[in-house]
């Protein structure tokens, strides 16, 4: 159930359009609905007519945009009941996994 103003994650904001099932148990850190950050300067010096923003993804849990796609990386993982979880990474996607990992009670390598 959604509650009024309520964020629940990319996945239950977005279900409809992920490889993600219905009745699949979500593992998310409430990832996603980060801030349209207005770049009127930036925009102006590209072409007066345009509105341009950035999405700020540094307010993700883990600080990256990395988040997103691992909310449904380890919710499929969990799916199949993996023990542990692996990536090749020595930054963000290795910090978000470990974070997402940790959600999902599983070991992250």
């Amino acid at each position: 159930m959604k509650t009024a103003g309520m964020w629940r994650g990319v996945i239950e904001e977005y279900r409809a359009y992920l490889p993600v099932e219905k009745d699949w148990p979500v593992i998310t850190l409430l990832e996603g609905n980060t801030p349209l950050i207005p770049c009127e300067r930036l925009a102006a010096g590209i072409d007066s007519k345009i509105e341009l923003y950035l999405k700020f993804e540094g307010l993700n849990p883990t600080g990256s945009f990395k988040d997103r796609g691992m909310t449904v990386g380890v919710t499929q993982a969990r799916r199949i009941r993996a023990q542990a979880v692996a990536c090749a990474s020595t930054g963000n996607t290795s910090a978000a996994l470990a974070a997402y990992a940790a959600a999902a009670g599983c070991r992250a390598l």
